[in-house]
């Protein structure tokens, strides 16, 4: 390698300090924007309030995201890529399936309840019968991870006899999203109705060994069930 390209493939690798500055302004932008979503929705943030609380101008979110539901887009791209960033370090792969299974269950439970503008964002989306999603590839792509992670655990299972064949991946993830979004989806409505304050540290711990057991006792095989969850 010349002198000349080592020096530009150092150059290619390393940001100046302005596309630091304007990592950082994005990221400020994406941050305050998470909650003013979360908050009041699509159609209640404005973008005049979003920039008065960012170290930025209007004009400059609508440089970098062109419109509101541009921004608005982008900040369910980063919520959905965070939780799949971090599905990818708890290194599910290193583990047995039933001790994969049982990870992954317990950080999508702990993940919903420490982040409940995730939530939020989702149920909006939901209200917006999920217009914006279907109009981001990086979403699908996102998400196919998160599926194909569990088919993989499954799989496994399967071969080693601890997990029931017939089952399908997206099954497994859609009894997982559901119990794990409920507990915070539902919270204020379930509490008051009940009169149930499941916010202490205990009832959660409850909530999620049962939403484990739940999802395990679903893929495991009879013989299996007492052994692990009896």
């Amino acid at each position: 390698m010349t002198r000349a390209t080592a020096t530009g493939a150092i150059r290619s690798t390393v940001s100046s300090p302005r596309e630091h500055d304007a990592e950082r302004t994005r990221a400020n932008i994406v941050s305050v924007a998470t909650k003013e979503f979360a908050e009041k929705g699509l159609a209640g943030a404005r973008i005049d309030e979003i920039a008065s609380k960012t170290k930025t101008s209007k004009r400059m979110i609508y440089y970098y995201y062109g419109s509101k539901e541009g921004l608005y887009r982008h900040v369910l791209e980063t919520a959905y890529g965070k939780v799949r960033i971090q599905e990818d370090d708890l290194r599910l792969g290193r583990l047995a399936p039933v001790d994969a299974l049982r990870a992954l269950t317990r950080f999508s439970y702990q993940h919903h309840l420490r982040n409940p503008d995730f939530i939020r964002l989702i149920m909006i989306e939901n209200v917006h019968r999920a217009e914006f999603l279907q109009g981001s590839p990086a979403i699908a792509s996102l998400n196919a991870s998160a599926i194909e992670r569990i088919d993989r655990i499954y799989l496994q299972g399967v071969a080693d006899g601890v997990f029931r064949g017939g089952l399908k991946p997206l099954q497994i993830h859609w009894l997982i999203s559901a119990l794990s979004f409920f507990s915070v989806s539902n919270k204020p409505t379930f509490s008051t109705i009940f009169g149930w304050d499941w916010t202490e540290t205990d009832g959660q711990s409850v909530l999620e060994d049962q939403v484990v057991e739940t999802v395990l006792r679903f893929v495991l095989v009879a013989p299996k069930i007492e052994e692990i969850c009896g």
